[in-house]
């Protein structure tokens, strides 16, 4: 009868061996795969040229790092980072940008605000602004105070519909104030009613001469105001326009600053007698 062993138990069973698990990979055993797998790549692209016999363009390699223990994963692509003086030179050209930016608009609004325009502005918006710019633009007539209201009439004598209105020339030759008084003394609601109805009361085939009843003079006193009468003149062909104060303003202009009335018909000079022995 055969002996039994005796690490034989009854009963007992052998146990399959459990495959340990794989140890992590060291820095040196991941570098030899890393060679070894550029040799590969070698090896093939050795036998596409001996087999194509042309260039095979070498593809780029993924860069592997350690991962779960006994693998090896693609490391993530490195994010590229700008040069620091790439970085310092996009914040002062960002800078200057703004720069110009905000000077621009500091320019448009400055220039808008002392050099204002009058285009869309309707003909009493003009005419409230006493001629919109002469504070900052010569726009008046530096001649002298008669010129300024012999303009009154011309303007008048040349008012025409549409585009040969002449409400926004007479109208900017007065201050604000004096725009309204000049309409109202001669009867008007406001100075564009005032030019309309004037010349309205012209003579037929007078405008011309009604335009030139205030003819330039010189020598008057180098006072700030000067005071100019219709009627030390002979106006005909329509209406005499009262009296007129003229002020010299800004850049040497002179501006109606005031008015009174007087009658739409002077008198008649009186006659001068010559001496008698």
């Amino acid at each position: 009868m055969a002996e039994q062993r005796g690490d034989d138990q009854p009963g007992q069973e052998l146990q399959p061996s459990t495959p340990s698990s794989p140890q992590p990979l060291d820095e040196e055993q991941l570098r030899q795969f890393q060679q070894f797998q550029q040799f590969q790549d070698y090896l093939k692209f050795t036998e596409a040229q001996r087999q194509g016999g042309g260039v095979v363009p070498a593809q780029p390699q993924p860069s592997w790092q350690q991962g779960p223990p006994g693998e090896l994963v693609p490391a993530p692509p490195r994010k590229m980072k700008a040069p620091k003086w790439a970085t310092w030179l996009g914040k002062k050209v960002l800078a200057w940008v703004i720069a110009i930016l905000l000077l621009g608009i500091a320019a448009t609004w400055a220039y808008n605000h002392f050099f204002p325009n009058d285009d869309g502005k309707t003909s009493a918006e003009v005419a409230a602004e006493g001629g919109g710019t002469y504070k900052t633009n010569q726009i008046l007539t530096t001649a002298s105070p008669y010129e300024s209201v012999r303009r009154v009439y011309s303007g008048i004598a040349q008012h025409g519909p549409g585009k040969k209105s002449m409400v926004d020339y007479v109208c900017g030759l007065f201050d604000e104030r004096t725009q309204q008084q000049f309409a109202n003394d001669l009867g008007f609601p406001d100075c564009a009613r005032a030019v309309e109805g004037l010349h309205a009361e012209l003579q037929p085939g007078k405008a011309d001469s009604y335009a030139e009843s205030i003819s330039q003079r010189s020598g008057w006193k180098p006072e700030p105001s000067i005071p100019v009468s219709s009627c030390a003149y002979s106006i005909s062909g329509g209406p005499a326009l009262g009296d007129f104060m003229v002020s010299q303003v800004q850049k040497g202009q002179w501006l109606i600053t005031g008015h009174t009335p007087g009658p739409k018909v002077c008198p008649a000079p009186a006659p001068t007698t010559s001496p008698t022995n």
